[in-house]
């Protein structure tokens, strides 16, 4: 009897060795997710200097295994196959780091439901060609399929409530996480990990990628920043004589001008690279430079994500005020959007949206809807016969069917355009292999970082081309005309960028785009102008002589001030009780009160033109000193 007493239960006997591979294989599972990590903050020595790092970035993927091991009873089943998810989701974000600069976000995982509405067709292209990857998977299904076959259950089927109760405190625990519960705060936040909210990539080097997707679910993924109506009205009040004088200016006796804007795929001037100085890619974007307004374009965006610099042109909504909208047309729920497209509506134009893919990609065929459009000619639109270079529809091909597009007489015309012909991947091989071997790059850029650049190049001197063709074109008719041409953002080169760098010494991350304001049959004298995308419709609106719609008004004045804080992929802050700062934070807020339909209240109404009132096409210039 005492030997029975004092010797452990035959069920701790029993449960000991179990209990202790479930350790093990945690341990291993911490150990080997900072090795696949490889940030500097999680790698495996870590656990004895900081541990909470790796250990909250593995945290998710034990909480999947524990709730596997529940469901399947074996333990090396379950935590391989959490660890072969969590590699596939490592290697997406290497692919996105690779093309785009930039590692994953929670908002990245809604790109899934588009995968059945078009995506594929583009998102495939950033797929590896090598078949490694796809054997490595294979062989890492085989073996979870084999652990499934002959590994023995840990323990029995029935448990009397054991096991549902073990794996229902599971399920909600990580769901909880998932979903963005604030308690995680308490070990997700900057104070006990390490997060900066402008830089994902700072944050997943530091706290590991698994920590940053929570952290920047748990600030970002829910909730929106509350406006501040009393900071809006003050801006507002302040800047309303302004505004008055502004929207007084007449239009005059003219027609509305047609106007056709191109959201071209990708483009950039290639002269901002090293090596490019003195290169010609773009010869017809020069010669209209001359005879119009043209400088850097600042987008919110880098490599991709061009919905996010359209968003902004379409509505001149910044989305530096809008933390949680990462990919606006898949995030948006309003039946109605206040935009550049309602705008003009209002003045009677025709407004067609245009582009040579598929309509649901993107959201677009909603979100065009809520923007406004009259029509959106979307792939299924173009001649069967349109020409296609490499994997996407030409630039001529758009070009054609803008010429189609547009009438001689009826009401004035606004015509979106988005190419597609650059998009990338950029190893796919184009129609005239010879030509895009013969672009010239500079030295030190070999192989396929080589290949990938000529291919731009290439395509970007078809969109040259075209923006020459149909400003010409356009030239032509009797009706008047605006072009606005700028890039959506710049390509996701990272290899070349890395070997040649870019004249001003910054970084890939930190460079504008271009952009183009020009009148076809203008040869008024050239303006240099650096502003940024949710600046471009008020800007456009102001040259076509529609000055009566306050916000945009308020954007062409106030908003020169705010455009240099907008850049890709993320702002740097305004100075601390800076008036710079003051204005900022009332444009927030009142970004945020017109994306809620809130804002109109406090707008000033146009006053009745006055005949003889100069039109302010320097209207920026001109009101800088009047304003507060």
């Amino acid at each position: 009897m005492t030997l029975n007493s004092t010797s452990p239960p035959r069920r701790w006997r029993m449960l000991a060795p179990r209990i202790g591979l479930v350790l093990l294989l945690a341990l291993a599972f911490v150990l080997l997710t900072g090795l696949l990590d490889g940030g500097l903050g999680v790698q495996p020595w870590r656990l004895l200097d900081q541990p909470r790092f790796p250990l909250a970035n593995a945290l998710p993927g034990l909480l999947i295994a524990g709730l596997l091991l529940v469901l399947t009873r074996r333990p090396l089943l379950s935590f391989g196959l959490t660890f072969l998810l969590q590699g596939l989701i490592y290697a997406v974000n290497v692919l996105k780091v690779a093309n785009l600069g930039t590692p994953l976000l929670p908002a990245d995982f809604r790109m899934v439901g588009q995968l059945r509405k078009g995506g594929m067709h583009v998102l495939s292209g950033y797929l590896p060609h090598s078949p490694w990857p796809y054997l490595m998977l294979v062989g890492g299904v085989l073996l979870v399929v084999a652990m499934w076959r002959h590994e023995t259950p840990m323990f029995p089927r029935r448990t009397r409530g054991r096991r549902l109760l073990t794996g229902t405190v599971l399920a909600v625990t990580l769901f909880s996480m998932l979903f963005g519960a604030s308690a995680w705060g308490k070990l997700y936040n900057g104070r006990v990990l390490w997060l900066e909210p402008w830089s994902a990539s700072s944050t997943s080097s530091h706290s590991g990628l698994i920590s940053s997707l929570v952290m920047f679910q748990l600030q970002f993924g829910h909730g929106k920043a509350k406006p501040d109506a009393a900071s809006a009205a003050r801006l507002i009040g302040q800047t309303t004589p302004a505004l008055q004088q502004y929207m007084q200016a007449a239009q005059g006796n003219d027609a509305l001008p047609d106007i056709v804007v191109i959201q071209s795929e990708s483009f950039f001037d290639p002269t901002t690279m090293r090596g490019f100085e003195a290169s010609q890619f773009t010869p017809n974007l020069r010669r209209l430079a001359a005879h119009g307004v043209s400088g850097e374009l600042h987008v919110p965006t880098f490599g991709g994500g061009t919905i996010r610099t359209e968003f902004e042109v379409l509505t001149g909504l910044s989305l530096r005020y809008f933390d949680n909208l990462h990919f606006p047309y898949l995030q948006m729920n309003h039946e109605t959007v206040p935009s550049l497209v309602r705008t003009l509506n209002t003045h009677g134009y025709e407004t067609i949206a245009l582009h040579g893919n598929d309509p649901s990609f993107w959201n677009r065929t909603s979100a065009f809807k809520a923007l406004g459009f009259d029509r959106f000619v979307s792939q299924a639109s173009f001649p069967a016969h349109a020409a296609r270079d490499g994997k996407y529809m030409t630039d001529s091909a758009m070009t054609d069917e803008i010429m189609t597009l547009m009438k001689d007489s009826g009401p004035p015309q606004f015509i979106f355009a988005i190419s597609i012909e650059a998009h990338g991947p950029y190893d796919v091989e184009p129609d005239h292999v010879a030509e895009r071997d013969a672009i010239p790059v500079p030295e030190g850029v070999t192989g396929n970082a080589r290949r990938e650049l000529q291919t731009y190049l290439y395509h970007i001197g078809h969109a040259d081309a075209e923006l020459g063709r149909l400003v010409t074109w356009l030239a032509q008719r009797k009706r008047s005309s605006l072009v606005l041409f700028y890039g959506d953002h710049l390509p996701a080169l990272s290899g070349s960028y890395a070997i040649t760098g870019f004249v001003d010494g910054r970084d890939m991350l930190s460079q504008a785009g271009t952009w183009l304001l020009v009148d076809p049959h203008s040869n008024g004298k050239p303006r240099r102008l650096d502003t940024a995308s949710w600046l471009l419709p008020g800007m456009l609106l102001e040259q076509a002589g529609i000055r009566d719609d306050a916000y945009f008004a308020l954007t062409d004045l106030v908003g020169p001030r705010l455009a240099a804080l907008t850049r890709a992929p993320g702002a740097p802050p305004a100075l601390e009780g800076s008036e710079q700062q003051r204005v900022d934070q009332a444009m927030a807020s009142i970004d945020q009160l017109r994306m809620d339909g809130k804002l109109e209240q406090l707008l000033p109404k146009p006053a009745v033109a006055v005949a003889g009132v100069p039109s302010a096409n320097t209207g920026v210039v001109r009101t800088a000193a009047a304003l507060p």
